[in-house]
């Protein structure tokens, strides 16, 4: 073949594709030189190769052998730089990024890490898979750590020992000053008894009503534990165990704090009590720390305390009744317990208790724990528990003392009764020694000298209760409960409701009617020398002229005490004598509930009033407290500014004092200057009306008298600068608990608020305020406008009075009730600086004519709340509720 013809010879460095690939390495970022451009003896075809690196230590590239090697350089090249890239991104502070090759190269291992995750040898979301290896390690660990922890937590905790939970504390109770009024508590009132002590009705009585499946549970309820739980993380209320076993072990816990601290040491103890002890000693332990109410721990307590037998001789009927109390005693106490709740009346535990015995009994039945005789008999009667004791050292006054201290304490914190019983606190209280003492005597003193029960009859189940609050304080440093425990009386008539309060709601209406004004005058108030008709069987009119009528369709006609024709007369005037039907018509032209709104502001409760707003919602068919009446009252006294009554300043367990404890905040709770000529008025009723028997004390002071309907009770509530003070006086049934009407008690026809109350109010508050200054009251200010009531005549010139003038109509009011006295003076009558001008000086005592008044006596103001006198039915009724 001839030389031309031959193909010229390849480059040894692989041609222009080998060129290419050169040029398409990561390291280079340009073409390359065309061959031979650089002058270097190396640039041609011809050159060797030596060594497999594509460039000389010089930097010069270096042709290649074939096209093989070329291909084979240039991926050791890449390889190359991407390991260097990879060191570069593992060294501290080295370039962000993956940085891993694709080749063999980049599967170089680097520092192995504990746990592989995020995944090294995985892209994209491949990385974030956790594998089997990662899931398995990490669950065996957890429940590794679990069972450990169980362990530890079942080793750790000890089963209780129900001797060891039997030694319960004292309560101890101080005074103001700081001195012990009474240390009390129930170690006294528990013995523990064995198994073979308890009967097996007993025993079947708890398993029928609490855990039928005792005897066959594990004893620990991890569903409801967990539910507990849940709960209380989400802060709800938590639940309690609801298998004996767990409810013996809560029994052993004189903490009761539900923490998850707690409650898993509870599950703990539970499942413990459950392998360590038989099911009659669990039984037995439950039975003898349970609280059934009264003070009474464990069984053997509750069979002394309620049936005054050993725990061995109760029947079955009588253990259904106690096996009922373990769902808790404040409701299911026959005797009833409504100084700790007012819904647990006797009435309503009677009926609880009475219905949840006739259920155990059937449950014991069903589960055949009772033969068919068994359960006929033991259903025949309901076994009636025998009535309260008093306790050590709970006697006179200090027993109801204690009780409103109490009463305070769990209503002002997460403390449970059962808990409280246990003991171990220390209660530091409001109650002056001095004052309940002198308010003790005051009762006593006036009792003696007034009622005679063993020679009269309506002089019997005459009971008192009374309170003294400081007003714009709110401490409540003296109450008059009752006879005492040891005395069988167990209610605190200071600190319940059911007592009518008659014409002492009178001055929250007046309040009402110059705060708001009537529908006549709002937004102006209205002034107490407004005018309205006073006279006895008043038909009622409604704001649009019509009448209020009776359930018969008969119009609703409000009695006063006396039919005593006043006529139009000023409020003040009505207050004075205690008038019945001006309050009531100015009642309903202010609006019920602006009265009620009120009297709530003042400080009485709303679930203590009349829910029906009708007419004689007017003139007290409430049943406030004592406490609270001496409450609502001391705002008056404080300008308008309330304060909540309390008992205790500070509750200490362990050395360590309690939150929940701060003096209650003062508030305004009326305007200053109706307050103000509210406490004018009421001046008044003591200088003038139904109070005159509280000038005794001689000093400035303020009050109103109040009898109910069927004179079923009489009221008195009083008050200087310094303390503000009720006195209510009622008989009731110690059956029944229903009032009886006080007609013939003390030998009298009736009796009146002004009567024996303010006698008692009278000595107290001499003995109280001895010493103390007589601080007067701010001086009431115009307020409201005289708006009279509809028929009123106009204002006439001022009358002239003489001694000799008589009424121009007699009271229907016999001499040995009273007897009439001159008219009182403008001076005596009126005691604002700004008023009379509209009254002429004084009011008048019949429609258009100048008249003497009649003197201020029980019988021509005291009537409260006569209805209907047109036979036709009261709509409304009386007080009496």
């Amino acid at each position: 073949m001839s030389e031309h013809r031959r193909k010229p010879p390849q480059p040894q460095g692989g041609g222009r594709a080998a060129a290419r690939r050169g040029q398409s390495g990561p390291s280079s970022g340009r073409r390359a030189a065309p061959r031979g451009a650089t002058g270097s003896p190396s640039d041609s075809y011809g050159s060797p190769s030596y060594g497999s690196d594509s460039q000389s230590s010089e930097g010069e590239e270096r042709p290649y052998g074939s096209r093989a090697e070329a291909r084979r350089a240039t991926q050791r090249n890449t390889g190359s730089r991407r390991r260097a890239a990879d060191n570069a991104s593992r060294a501290p502070g080295g370039p962000a990024g993956p940085g891993r090759g694709r080749g063999r190269a980049s599967t170089a291992p680097g520092k192995k890490r504990i746990i592989d995750y995020p995944r090294a040898n995985r892209f994209g979301w491949r990385r974030w898979v956790p594998s089997w290896k990662l899931v398995s390690g990490l669950s065996l660990t957890f429940f590794g750590s679990l069972v450990a922890l169980v362990g530890v937590g079942y080793a750790m905790v000890g089963v209780p020992n129900e001797n060891t939970a039997a030694k319960s504390q004292n309560n101890v109770y101080y005074w103001a000053d700081g001195k012990q009024m009474v240390a009390t508590g129930t170690g006294v009132n528990r013995q523990n008894v064995t198994i073979d002590q308890i009967p097996e009705a007993m025993q079947y009585s708890v398993i029928s009503a609490e855990n039928k499946s005792f005897y066959t549970d594990p004893g620990v309820d991890f569903k409801g534990i967990a539910r507990a739980l849940v709960n209380m993380a989400q802060g709800g209320e938590t639940q309690g165990g609801s298998t004996i076993t767990q409810q013996f072990v809560k029994n052993t816990y004189l903490s009761q704090d539900q923490t998850l601290t707690r409650k898993f040491k509870e599950m703990f103890i539970s499942v413990k009590v459950g392998t360590k002890l038989t099911k009659p000693e669990i039984l037995q332990g439950y039975l003898n720390t349970s609280y059934f109410g009264r003070g009474a721990y464990g069984i053997q307590a509750a069979a002394q305390t309620y049936y005054g037998v050993d725990a061995k001789n109760l029947t079955p009927s009588q253990c259904a009744v106690l096996a009922g109390l373990l769902k808790g005693a404040t409701y299911y106490d026959p005797a009833g317990n409504p100084d700790i709740d007012p819904s647990a009346t006797k009435e309503a535990n009677y009926k609880r208790s009475h219905d949840r015995w006739a259920w155990i009994l059937e449950e014991m039945h069903k589960d055949q724990h009772l033969t068919d005789a068994q359960y006929q008999e033991a259903t025949k009667k309901y076994p009636m528990p025998q009535g309260r004791k008093a306790t050590k050292g709970m006697t006179g006054q200090i027993s109801y003392l204690a009780d409103t201290a109490k009463k305070y304490v769990l209503a002002h914190s997460n403390i449970t009764e059962t808990r409280f019983d246990q003991g171990g606190f220390q209660i530091y209280t409001t109650f002056q020694k001095d004052k309940v003492n002198a308010l003790t005597a005051a009762v006593q003193k006036v009792q003696k000298e007034r009622l005679d029960p063993k020679n009269r009859e309506k002089d019997k189940y005459v009971q008192f209760g009374a309170a003294s609050v400081v007003p714009k304080d709110g401490a409540i440093v003296a109450l008059y409960g009752g006879a005492g425990y040891e005395n069988n009386h167990f209610t605190n008539n200071a600190d319940t409701s059911g007592v009518p309060v008659g014409s002492t709601w009178k001055p929250f209406v007046l309040a009402a009617a110059m705060q708001y004004g009537s529908y006549k005058t709002s937004p102006d108030g209205v002034s107490p020398l407004s005018k309205y008709n006073g006279d006895d069987n008043l038909k009622v009119r409604k704001p649009d002229g019509s009448y209020f009528l009776n359930k018969d369709n008969s119009i609703f006609r409000q009695r006063n005490e006396s039919e005593y024709p006043w006529g139009y007369i000023s409020l003040r005037k009505a207050m004075e004598q205690s008038i019945n039907t001006p309050f009531v018509q100015l009642g309903v032209d202010v609006g019920m509930t602006k009265v009620r709104d009120v009297a709530q502001a003042s400080g009485i409760l709303l679930d203590s009033m009349s829910q029906d707003l009708n007419p004689s919602f007017a003139i007290g068919t409430s049943t406030p407290s004592a406490i609270r009446m001496a409450d609502a009252y001391a705002t008056f006294a404080a300008s308008g500014e309330h304060t909540d009554p309390y008992s205790v300043t500070a509750v200490k367990e362990d050395g360590q004092e309690l939150n929940g404890f701060s003096k209650p905040k003062v508030t305004s709770a009326i305007p200053e200057d109706v307050a103000n000529n509210v406490t004018d008025t009421l001046q008044n009723v003591i200088q003038n009306g139904t109070a005159k028997a509280a000038k005794a004390l001689g000093r400035t002071a303020a009050g109103k008298t109040g009898t109910t309907d069927s004179n079923k009770s009489a009221w008195f509530v009083g008050y200087t600068q310094q303390l503000s003070t009720s006195v209510a006086m009622f008989r009731e049934n110690p059956k029944d608990a229903e009032l009886l009407s006080m007609n013939g008690t003390a030998g009298v026809a009736s009796i009146h608020g002004g009567d024996i109350p303010t006698s008692v109010w009278t000595e107290y508050m001499t003995a109280a305020l001895k010493g103390k200054n007589d601080l007067g009251f701010p001086k009431a200010t115009k307020i409201g406008e005289v708006a009279d009531e509809a028929g009123a005549p106009s204002p006439t010139p001022t009358p002239v009075i003489t001694p000799s003038e008589t009424p121009s109509v007699t009271p229907s009011i016999t001499p040995s009730e009273t007897a009439t006295s001159p008219s009182p003076t403008a001076t005596e009558t009126c005691q604002f600086t700004w008023n009379c001008s509209s009254d002429g000086g004084t009011d008048t005592g019949s429609t258009g004519g100048t008249t003497s008044s009649p003197s201020a006596t029980e019988t021509t103001g005291e009537g409260d709340t006569r209805g209907n006198a047109n036979g036709g039915g009261n709509l409304f009724g009386g007080s009496t509720g």
